[in-house]
């Protein structure tokens, strides 16, 4: 059982930046794609971006350029740094991992991970 904890949520202004960390622990970390996907009110959870294993890195459109996904194995932790925070940005954050070390496409859908996190709250705003 793999077990996720998100942190690093708060209130920006628009155009500040953020980290969130999230922390695995009861698997191996090193082997999984881990992914960070967040849910406004009232909207499905959407997918943000991810890291695979091997260190490749893929995004949504709506943050490609303002947000960098990295990982850190020897500490079982990956990072989401988000940068020009826009008030469309605000929603519950959420990392996943996804166990399929064998998946040759990009996993981008909830369904393709296997473990979630509770979430950390992002609200940009002035």
């Amino acid at each position: 059982q793999v077990q996720l904890v998100e942190s690093g949520g708060g209130l920006v202004q628009p155009g500040g930046s953020l980290r969130l960390s999230c922390v695995a622990s009861g698997g191996t970390f090193s082997r999984y794609t881990m992914g960070w996907f967040r849910q406004a009110t009232g909207k499905e959870r959407e997918f943000v971006g991810a890291v695979r294993w091997g260190g490749s890195t893929w995004y949504a459109d709506s943050v490609k350029g303002r947000f960098t996904i990295s990982r850190d194995n020897g500490k079982n932790t990956v990072y989401l740094q988000m940068n020009s925070l826009k008030p469309e940005d605000t929603a519950v954050y959420y990392c996943a991992a996804d166990t399929n070390y064998y998946r040759l496409i990009a996993a981008t859908s909830t369904n393709e991970y296997d473990y979630w996190g509770q979430g950390t709250q992002v609200t940009v705003s002035s």
